[in-house]
């Protein structure tokens, strides 16, 4: 395996978005009263903006030569480039956070000062029409958003690219409805009008919306800016961490308690189409290929080897994959798992997070004690201070997760 120290890691690894998946039906339930101009009502993580008079309605159509597809890569004009998302670390979602008016830079500074909130993420979002059709369109940060859908939308990274760049993505589902074709100029106004390419569509499995678009093309059409939030703050309870939010942001904001929603750990049994993040794709590897080996340890070796896919590879010794396999040691260890059918795929993060569960299970990790998880994770990467690394993340994994 490739030294760590040879690499730049984040310390936590992607998102659990089951967690916040249930959260929709409860927060749609919201009346539709509370809907002002310009303002929104998230579903789970998702912005669906029912805008009055006077809001911004942005409509789209597909425009003269739209058939012609626009190469891979190449930024729209007058679209400023960003880089290609990422994985910003597992977070564990508490509260979601509307605020109907848009969250100001002292709101969102106020609600990063509450005690015990870690991490924080904000979205921009408005309704739309796609020849004539209503949409719902949401701007993101794609380094940051990436983390939240399903693991194998994640693991798009052309999808990524494509957003990061000024296209705009769809759920599977919107682009089927709305018939659209990838590499295709539609175009979206606004507060202002742009003719932005078509990406492509993933299972993006956020209740409510059909459309992503990055920042910049948010702040093009005049989206609604952060109009909503939210926070892991794994410390405080649920009721203190409400009444701070709401002694913030006053009575108009609508706060969802997200922890309450959170799924156990898959069992066993999984099937492959149920995983839909890196989290629960270590459990589930743990869980049916070393049982006696907490979940953790494969977390913090996926986060330090490739900041969970983050860096495939190839390393300057040649490792590959979310897990960095050596070519040779994948030949020996390397299985199909939770992938699909056919030879085992090195880069296929549902072939190697179970290969590398196996392989640890073998070299130690079988006996359940400290000494053979030692040795096991010594025979991942032959280094003292890697198998320290390794440990003190699964212990801070653990902690965060009550694992």
């Amino acid at each position: 395996m490739e030294p760590w120290a040879e690499r730049v890691y984040r310390r936590a690894g992607p998102a659990y978005l089951r967690a916040i998946r249930a959260a929709a039906k409860a927060i749609s339930a919201l009346p539709r009263s509370a809907i002002t101009a310009c303002g929104a009502i998230l579903a789970g993580i998702a912005v669906i903006l029912a805008l009055t008079a006077g809001g911004v309605t942005a409509h789209s159509s597909v425009t003269a030569g739209a058939g012609q597809a626009r190469p891979p890569g190449v930024i729209p004009r007058g679209v400023t480039a960003g880089k290609p998302g990422s994985f910003s670390g597992i977070v564990l979602p508490d509260l979601l956070i509307v605020k109907p008016s848009g969250l100001t830079s002292s709101d969102m500074a106020g609600l990063r000062a509450i005690r015990g909130v870690r991490k924080m993420i904000s979205f921009d979002g408005a309704q739309i029409t796609v020849a004539g059709q209503p949409a719902s369109v949401i701007g993101v940060s794609p380094d940051q958003f990436r983390s939240w859908v399903p693991l194998r939308a994640a693991s798009d990274q052309s999808l990524w690219t494509r957003l990061a760049i000024g296209d705009f993505i769809a759920s599977s589902p919107a682009a089927a409805q709305l018939g659209l074709t990838s590499g295709a100029s539609y175009r979206l106004t606004a507060r202002s009008a742009a003719e932005i390419s078509y990406g492509g569509s993933a299972g993006l499995d956020i209740a409510g919306v059909d459309l992503l678009v990055n920042r910049a093309v948010s702040s093009k059409l005049g989206l609604v800016h952060k109009v909503a939030a939210l926070i892991s703050a794994p410390g405080p309870s649920i009721a203190t961490l409400k009444a701070r939010v709401h002694e913030l942001l006053g009575a108009s904001a609508r706060v969802v308690d997200l922890r309450a929603q959170r799924h156990g750990p898959p069992s066993r049994a999984i099937q492959p189409a149920q995983i839909a993040s890196y989290l629960q794709l270590f459990q589930a590897s743990a869980a049916k290929y070393c049982p006696a080996m907490s979940w953790t340890v494969l977390a913090a070796i996926g986060q330090i080897e490739s900041a969970d896919g983050q860096n495939m590879g190839p390393s300057s010794a040649g490792a590959l994959g979310p897990m960095q396999f050596m070519p040779a040691t994948w030949a020996a260890w390397g299985i199909d798992g939770f992938g699909p059918p056919g030879p085992p795929d090195i880069m296929n993060p549902f072939d190697a997070v179970p290969s590398a569960a196996r392989m640890l299970c073998a070299d130690g990790a079988s006996s359940g004690t400290q000494a053979g998880l030692r040795q096991a994770i010594f025979a991942y990467n032959h280094a003292d201070w890697y198998v320290n690394e390794v440990l003190a993340l699964a212990a801070q994994y653990a902690a965060g997760y009550h694992a």
